[in-house]
């Protein structure tokens, strides 16, 4: 473990909202989300547990959920062919510039569900109309919609279908009827906002992730935004002394000027969820979350199947939740034996997502 990459290390999980003190850094979910420009909601349930470590103790589950239905924070798909939440104010204008290339993604997708030029308008036509007017419309209402005008529209084929109409910023995510989401038309959920040029997206986009993610390389850029390299390069030549780098193991490094937190005491252990941002955010150097080499992270040849237990910015286990009856039993399957405070931190990480979900916490505890 270098001191050179134990130092990149740390410096990211300050980035990312995780590595330092009380109190914490983000005012609300809309802050958190536009420090990333978009953080991973592919399961909504537990993303909003990433929302929930970077604001603090206090805030529950309750709270997230009502900020998503009043329209504080959106989850749709932009920068990658996945959801993700954004805040409104960042919304038009980052699909604006990573719409045409997520559709040029997701070319064989529309052709392996016989989904043409036509077929797609004509879909996202009629879904923009049904749900005009504060109409939110659930999934399978939509394919319902699309059943009476002829269009079979069901798992594969439907998920496209609606991934179209939100990448041309018709549609967005609505408030949850009960567990349901829903859909609602984005020219009602979304407020007007100036656009911005394609050169200053570029730079925003580039400039905001070094922020948020950095320290990172342009090919953990790539994966984490879809855009080409030509791209990101222009986005760095714009960002100009908004960014610095620094070269480690033959790679460069990007991240803003001083952008390392104080850190949080030490054992620090965190219970991040699988699509956590400092777990997704990265392709080429997400080597640095195991530098001990105690989990295949980095290698590929295991993944964190339900999320990871890291202490101070190394991955140390993984873990699963399983709530019952008032109780949240936390099933953490450890790399290596905890000493003493680590085990403490251990469990006070569960008692914090206890506090979050509204219910006590129960560890059980193993060793690889």
């Amino acid at each position: 473990m270098t001191p050179d990459r134990l130092e990149l290390a740390h410096r990211r999980t300050g980035a990312v909202g995780l590595g330092g003190a009380q109190p914490a850094p983000f005012a609300d979910a809309a802050d958190v989300v536009g420090w990333f420009g978009g953080l991973q909601s592919q399961d909504y349930h537990v993303a909003k547990w990433a929302l929930a470590l970077r604001l603090g103790p206090g805030v529950t589950d309750a709270d997230l959920d009502r900020a998503f239905d009043d329209g504080v924070i959106l989850r749709t798909h932009v920068l990658r062919p996945t959801w993700h939440f954004v805040a409104p104010g960042d919304l038009r204008w980052l699909l604006e510039l990573t719409a045409p290339r997520i559709h040029a993604l997701n070319t064989y997708a529309y052709r392996l569900g016989e989904l043409d030029g036509p077929l797609l308008r004509r879909t996202t036509d009629l879904i923009a109309d049904a749900v005009a007017d504060g109409n939110h419309l659930t999934r399978t209402e939509i394919a319902a919609l699309l059943a009476r005008h002829g269009i079979t529209a069901a798992g594969f084929r439907l998920g496209y279908i609606l991934i179209h109409a939100e990448l041309e910023r018709m549609i967005c995510s609505g408030p949850l009827r009960g567990k349901q989401h829903t859909y609602a038309l984005l020219e009602e959920r979304v407020p007007r906002a100036a656009s911005l040029e394609r050169d200053a997206a570029l730079a925003e986009l580039v400039r905001r992730f070094f922020t948020s993610h950095g320290p990172a390389t342009t090919k953990d850029l790539a994966w984490w935004s879809s855009l080409t390299r030509a791209d990101i390069a222009t986005g760095l030549s714009l960002a100009g002394d908004a960014l610095e780098s620094t070269d480690v193991d033959g790679s460069t490094f990007w991240s803003a000027p001083g952008n390392a937190r104080t850190p949080a005491p030490s054992p620090s252990v965190r219970l991040l969820q699988a699509y956590d941002e400092y777990i997704v955010g990265y392709t080429q150097s997400r080597y640095l979350l195991d530098l001990g080499d105690l989990a295949p992270v980095a290698s590929g040849k295991a993944a964190l199947p339900n999320g990871g237990i890291v202490v101070d910015t190394q991955v140390a286990g993984r873990w699963k939740r399983t709530v019952r009856a008032g109780t949240v039993v936390l099933d953490a399957v450890l790399c290596r034996p905890f000493d003493a405070a680590e085990t403490a931190a251990l469990h006070a990480a569960a008692d914090e997502l206890g506090m979050f979900l509204g219910v006590r916490a129960v560890v059980s505890a193993s060793v690889l």
